[in-house]
């Protein structure tokens, strides 16, 4: 239980966190930065690491720390991070898919079958544009690209939305969290923030669900 509450406290002020590891590490903060975006969309083992938050709070620190963390040299890292992860997982997905969901950690399986489902079911109403929408949800950000590879989507069309996708995602949250981190209400609530852009990400699953249960079962 305490590492889960030591998780969640980084999770949650991510803020003061990097600052610190900016104020210890310096250059080194860019090679942490580009190893958690690449593992989170990267290795489909990993949905639960902080991806929204992180790149709005990297972009508010930039901001702040405009001597130790470059706002540009910050989104180039991360956008190749992105691409790479993502391209990443799609190989997993395409040449270990089936043995990588029989994987289980404690007698369960570490990617979960409903995960799967769900992602599958923004494919079968998105198809590949869901390389792009996925980048916004969490979980289904990190099982898209994996899904795309076991389905075999073709590879050049991933790598179109994958790019894009990328480039909505990084440049997006790293520039807004740059411009409005110097907001003195964002800065001194970025917990409420960090929740707000959480609850965000996931209004399409909500929606999905919602969805699927207010339609009526067909009548044979």
């Amino acid at each position: 239980m305490e590492i889960i509450s030591q998780a969640l406290d980084f999770f949650l002020h991510l803020d003061k966190h990097l600052g610190q590891i900016i104020q210890d590490y310096g250059a080194i903060t860019y090679i942490i930065l580009f190893l958690i975006i690449f593992v989170e969309t990267g290795v489909v083992f990993m949905p639960f690491l902080p991806g929204d938050s992180l790149l709005f709070a990297a972009g508010m620190l930039a901001a702040q720390y405009p001597e130790s963390l470059n706002v540009w040299a910050v989104i180039v890292l991360l956008l190749i991070a992105a691409i790479l992860g993502d391209t990443c997982n799609y190989l997993i997905g395409k040449y270990f898919g089936i043995k990588a969901l029989r994987v289980k950690i404690f007698g369960k399986n570490f990617v979960q079958p409903e995960h799967i489902e769900k992602t599958q079911g923004f494919y079968d109403k998105y198809g590949a544009v869901t390389i792009v929408i996925a980048r916004f949800v969490p979980i289904v950000r990190t099982l898209a690209p994996f899904v795309g590879g076991v389905g075999r989507m073709n590879y050049r069309i991933f790598l179109t939305y994958n790019v894009v996708g990328a480039l909505l995602w990084v440049v997006g949250l790293t520039l807004a969290g740059y411009f409005l981190g110097s907001i003195p209400f964002i800065r001194d609530n970025f917990e409420k923030v960090v929740l707000g852009i959480i609850f965000i990400s996931v209004l399409p699953i909500v929606w999905q669900f919602v969805k699927s249960r207010l339609v009526s079962p067909k009548v044979v």
